[in-house]
């Protein structure tokens, strides 16, 4: 068996409203040295070999259904889970 895990954010070219108001509060508690924030989804799929490459099966789901490749970019580690 192998984990994907998958990383989405907004491309650098689209404003990311939630990072900036993570990053507003952020200021309001003093945290002043926050120069960027960054909000983003994370998945984790569990994976058994089949009659394609896992690498172009998620490459398939991100692009089918986990990222807005419009508005957003993603990239994926995959690991094998020992047994």
């Amino acid at each position: 068996m192998y984990l994907a895990k998958v990383y989405v954010t907004y491309k650098p070219s689209i404003l990311d409203p939630k990072g900036e108001a993570i990053k507003d509060a952020l200021h309001r508690l003093d945290y002043e040295n926050v120069a960027a924030v960054t909000l983003g989804k994370y998945f984790e799929i569990k994976l058994t070999p089949g009659e394609k490459p896992l690498a172009e099966q998620v490459d398939e789901m991100c692009d089918r259904l986990l990222a807005n490749v419009n508005m957003e970019t993603y990239r994926y580690e995959i690991t094998e889970l020992e047994a």
